[in-house]
């Protein structure tokens, strides 16, 4: 659980360029990519990620503009991007103007339960970073290179004057 603001902040901003990545990464037709037809496809699975931001933190008393959970899917790879990224720089401005470090320690209903703020941004995360995982398996399943997170993926052993490791 989160107990400062700007610890919050130092992590989003790492994982949310992580995010971006992985996004900037999907082209249009990849966006209909899916394990079977009854999952949700690439498409689906980063506007989730996107418009989840502001469905999730919009219920702690956050305001901010951020991308409509109702809204349906962009047709395009360009757009759910730019809704990333518009979604997340209004968040983390929200978060420097509207709270405080004592303001992670209030609690809030969250889906029936009462979450600590700073927990609800610990949570936040972590579904980012379980959708970008879910990501990665479509991206390699539609041909696109997956860029490195955590570490190279195994393309990236190449630019390094090294081969991949043994699978």
């Amino acid at each position: 659980m989160y107990t400062s603001i700007d610890s919050f902040v130092k992590l989003w901003e790492s994982e949310a360029r992580s995010t971006q990545r992985i996004l900037e990464a999907c082209t249009d037709a990849s966006l209909q990519q899916s394990v079977t037809s009854d999952h949700r496809t690439l498409g689906r699975l980063a506007w989730h990620m996107v418009t989840s931001v502001h469905e999730m933190l919009s219920r702690t008393g956050l305001k901010f503009d951020g991308a409509d959970p109702e809204a349906p899917i962009p047709a395009t790879a360009q757009e759910i991007s730019a809704a990333w990224t518009k979604t997340s720089d209004a968040m983390v401005q929200a978060l420097h103007d509207q709270w405080n470090d004592s303001t992670l320690q209030e609690e809030t209903d969250m889906y029936g339960e009462q979450w600590p703020n700073g927990l609800t941004l610990q949570i936040l995360i972590h579904h980012m970073i379980h959708h970008r995982g879910q990501m990665t398996v479509l991206m390699r399943q539609a041909g696109i290179k997956v860029p490195g997170i955590y570490g190279p993926a195994l393309e990236d052993w190449a630019t390094f004057g090294m081969e991949a490791p043994t699978l």
